[in-house]
């Protein structure tokens, strides 16, 4: 085991795993490099697709029942605002054997604490930390001709009654005067800072970007022509089996020509493919202080964008794979065997917590939901729950309940609000057929139920309210009462 490392954690916000993958026209040259030395794991996923409860359990290695944190905690429809009493976060165990831990960007954890009360000190612009009680006719949004004064060209959804939405749009700016990029300069210096110490140390960066609307400066706004964007698979779903809040919600992203569609993808892709051209630049300086061998680098999000798939756009409660897988590439040349591999496993973003304690020679968190990926590093089989994702989404600015319980090629999604949905992932990657009505899948249907309500219990969860109106779940939580 090499002496306690550094740590370096780079996370966007929004940005789905398929960016980074070989195949994908957005040119991500640095993480690229950087699987090419650690590992890149194609199957990671988010707790859930929204902000806030993704990041808590990143932060606490907890599912959102066992934290606290159920939706956007800045806002009036907060459900809880912060951390329940009692739950720890990993950088707190970090700090408390003797880690430098420096924070800037997005927190979005808890609008009553900070990064400050977890352990971290602070630098440069720290976002998403506070509370506004006020509604938004208080707070009228600029109008889309003062918006448009600083863009070439732009994407606009209109709608009745409400700001048009902006989806994508060139800016008139320059790189240097975005946010990611005074985030990135300022991580820099605080690197070089660190790397003077002999303590060891961790350091987060967090990115607001490609969070929408996809707004970016050349020349990466024009690094992929949009005439050249072919449409996701799912882009001409009409969701008819599926829960009728998809297809409200569809309606918004229905007067959007393609074309428009394709200029939306060509700047989502120009934005990330500007958020590595920082990292690559984050992670030349980690090298040029000689500190490259035994820092852990992790590249990731806190979950997805759906980007035109199945005809809609952002996040929240769709669970489809654009939104909950993100990506996810580790290196560490002192710590990973094998450098160059690719994991298949099933990975969640809450794992990273324990891996770095592990790292670290540091407690483990108690109690805590994840599991360390310092086996996989090793280059060892993973276990069998390695091959089961929980998903725990209870609603964003409005209220839902809905889970997701993966088994190897079935996923399941039961949604309180609607009927369900039965995905075969092997033979419909692109989630197209919801076979939640096929009899022939009838004890697959109750192998997923069955499972999901072992990790509903093991996690704490709060479906398992038996009162006619609200416990829906198809098959209930009591073996004994199953017929």
């Amino acid at each position: 085991m090499p002496d306690r490392p550094n740590m370096l954690i780079v996370m966007s916000d929004h940005e789905r795993a398929d960016v980074m993958v070989p195949e994908s026209p957005c040119p991500t040259p640095h993480a690229d490099r950087l699987a090419a030395q650690g590992i890149r794991f194609d199957q990671a996923y988010t707790v859930a697709a929204h902000c806030c409860p993704a990041r808590a359990s990143f932060m606490t290695g907890l599912f959102p029942s066992r934290h606290g944190i159920f939706n956007n905690v800045m806002n009036p429809t907060a459900l809880h605002r912060g951390l329940y009493p009692g739950v720890r976060t990993w950088s707190e165990a970090l700090a408390a054997q003797g880690y430098r831990m420096g924070f800037t960007g997005k927190w979005h954890v808890s609008s009553e604490e900070g990064p400050e009360d977890r352990g971290w000190t602070t630098f440069g612009q720290v976002t998403a930390t506070g509370y506004s009680p006020r509604h938004s006719w208080d707070q009228p949004a600029p109008s889309r001709q003062q918006r448009e004064r600083n863009l070439l060209k732009s994407v606009w959804a209109p709608r009745n009654g409400w700001p048009d939405v902006l989806l994508c749009g060139i800016s008139k700016g320059t790189i240097e005067g975005t946010a990611e990029h005074r985030q990135t300069q300022d991580a820099i210096e605080e690197l070089k800072r660190l790397s003077q110490e002999d303590t060891p140390w961790c350091l987060y960066v967090g990115w607001s970007g490609p969070h929408d609307p996809y707004v970016v400066p050349e020349p990466w706004a024009s690094l992929v022509d949009p005439r050249t964007v072919e449409l996701p698979p799912s882009y001409g779903d009409d969701l008819m089996d599926r829960p009728a809040i998809y297809r409200r919600q569809k309606q918004l992203w229905d007067q959007l020509s393609p074309d428009d569609v394709r200029q939306a993808i060509a700047c989502f892709w120009g934005y990330c493919a500007m958020l590595d051209h920082l990292f690559g630049a984050i992670v030349g300086t980690l090298e040029e202080a000689g500190q490259g061998q035994n820092t852990i680098v992790i590249r990731t999000s806190d979950h997805g964008d759906l980007l035109g798939a199945h005809g809609l756009f952002l996040k929240g409660i769709p669970p489809y794979e654009e939104a909950y897988k993100v990506p996810l590439i580790m290196r560490w040349p002192a710590g990973i065997r094998q450098p160059g591999r690719t994991c298949r496993s099933i990975v969640q973003l809450m794992d990273l917590g324990p891996t770095l304690l592990e790292a670290a020679g540091a407690p483990a968190l108690e109690p805590c939901d994840a599991q360390s990926l310092m086996p996989i590093f090793a280059n060892q089989e993973p276990d069998g729950e390695r091959q089961e994702l929980y998903c725990q989404m209870n609603g964003v600015e409005l209220y839902y309940t809905q889970r997701i319980m993966r088994v190897g090629r079935y996923k399941y999604v039961f949604n309180g609000f609607d009927f369900d949905e039965l995905y075969d992932l092997e033979e419909d990657p692109y989630e197209r057929r919801n076979l939640i009505a096929d009899p022939e899948l009838a004890p697959v249907r109750r192998m997923l139920l069955e499972r999901l309500w072992e990790w509903a219990k093991k996690t704490n969860d709060f479906i398992d309210n038996a009162y006619p109106t609200v416990g829906l779940v198809p098959l209930g939580p009591h073996p004994e009462l199953r017929r």
